[in-house]
């Protein structure tokens, strides 16, 4: 049986945030940061699709966060994108560096990452029910 592609996005999404938790545990912080932002660029993705069928081509988080504001119109993700936008660029910067730079990240900042994607994780969730 195939996969519907939204049913496939999100799957993804949560797997890269297992990915995530399963780097912080073997000290490997760098792709902590590169797979919470996979996670996260997915999840935003998949409810665009959900909403409207497709999504921008970016891997810009706040390109993409900022559409999901605009179809969605949420004040809760208003609120999280507006009390969030340094950790959103730093994701951003994570991905980028991640194939481009030799950039490290230590436990302190792959841990605040962590608890940054659980609250993501609450909010998107929240969206996609309401």
């Amino acid at each position: 049986m195939i996969e519907h592609y939204g049913d496939f996005l999100k799957r993804r999404a949560k797997a890269f945030l297992d990915d995530a938790r399963i780097d912080f545990s073997r000290g490997v912080y760098d792709l902590v940061l590169f797979h919470v932002e996979q996670f996260l660029q997915l999840y935003l993705k998949y409810l665009l699709y959900r909403k409207i069928g497709d999504y921008p081509k970016t891997h810009s988080l706040i390109r993409l966060i900022r559409e999901v504001i605009k179809v969605y119109g949420n004040s809760l993700l208003q609120r999280f994108y507006n009390e969030n936008l340094e950790t959103l660029y730093l994701l951003e910067e994570a991905y980028i560096s991640s194939r481009y730079l030799p950039r490290q990240y230590d436990k302190e900042i792959a841990e605040r990452i962590l608890e940054f994607a659980g609250r993501a994780l609450e909010v998107m969730e929240w969206l996609e029910k309401h």
